[in-house]
């Protein structure tokens, strides 16, 4: 006589659990091995970026110095002075300053070299070299490079300026025209990137949809408008939003060019973060200004995002 385990009805259940069951242990080692693969990360996040942010908050709460000196809590009374500091506010307007000279050249000006490679010119791969190039150069020497250009006395730039009878310029001494010299320096060191997003963008374009614009009557100009610019709209909010990002945290070649000066007319709010720690021992003040400095970074983050949403909504 059959027992109940033997009966067919009783074996589909029994083999469906034990499916269901290796199932779920499949499930689960696939799991742990994930967790074992993203384990080191996270304990590097946690030590080199969690721990640090959270020490960085508790830090602007105390008069903490870089000897360790007067570590007691004092409250707000960091974040009161630093909203009360003229060069903090100046360092600031140099900075927004700074992102707003920069970005927009560096998203118009890479648009319009993609477009130009794009349009077949001979020797394609020498352009794309020739843009992308000083990307991949470090700071230090992008600076000096640069700072040999802008030598009011041997400089490249004044030499052509007095072939043309043009009086020199003292590029990087003059209050009026450093923050200039900054970004043009900026533009030529990392418009690179830029470019090839949007000739990347560019090239993901469907050429029917030209041939389509052409038969139909389209030109050039139409084609771009109606074609081009909109295909390319969520390549723009990408690099608009890194663009902005990058121009706010704005650090290294400022301080090799210009170290903030002349007269403190390009130092940034990051340079002046680190001169409040570094060369002002005040590590709680210091600690203050970033986290100020952190939430204008989430606000116009957040701003941006709203921005850009609200024109790609249909």
């Amino acid at each position: 006589m059959p027992t109940a385990v033997d009966s067919p009805a009783t074996a589909g259940l029994v083999v469906a659990g034990g499916n269901r069951m290796g199932a779920a242990r499949a499930r689960r080692d696939e799991s742990l091995t994930g967790w074992a693969f993203a384990a080191p990360f996270a304990l590097l996040f946690v030590l080199f970026l969690v721990v640090p942010a959270v020490y960085g908050l508790y830090l602007s709460f105390t008069g903490e110095t870089l000897t360790g000196a007067n570590g007691k809590l004092i409250g707000l009374a960091n974040y009161s002075e630093a909203l009360q500091d003229p060069d903090m506010w100046r360092s600031l307007g140099n900075t927004l300053w700074f992102t707003l000279l920069s970005t927009v050249p560096l998203v118009l000006l890479s648009l319009a070299f993609a477009l130009l490679v794009n349009l077949g010119l001979p020797g394609r791969w020498l352009w794309r070299l020739s843009f992308f190039l000083p990307y991949l150069l470090a700071s230090t020497v992008v600076v000096l490079f640069w700072s040999w250009m802008y030598n009011p006395k041997l400089g490249l730039i004044n030499g052509v300026l007095a072939e043309l009878g043009i009086a020199p310029v003292a590029w990087l001494q003059d209050p009026n025209v450093a923050m200039i010299s900054v970004v043009v320096t900026t533009l030529w060191w990392t418009i690179g990137f830029n470019f090839l997003l949007y000739l990347a963008a560019l090239q993901n374009i469907p050429e029917q949809q030209f041939e389509a614009a052409a038969i139909d009557g389209a030109g050039k100009w139409r084609q771009l408008f109606s074609i081009v610019v909109p295909q390319l709209a969520p390549t723009t909010a990408l690099i608009l939003t890194l663009q902005v990002l990058a121009s706010l945290k704005v650090f290294d070649q400022i301080y090799m060019l210009t170290n903030g000066g002349p007269a403190g007319s390009t130092r940034s709010i990051v340079q002046y973060i680190y001169e409040a720690g570094f060369t002002g021992y005040r590590f709680g003040y210091s600690s203050a200004i970033s986290y100020l400095f952190f939430a204008i970074i989430v606000l116009v983050s957040i701003a941006q995002y709203k921005l850009i949403n609200r024109r790609s909504a249909p």
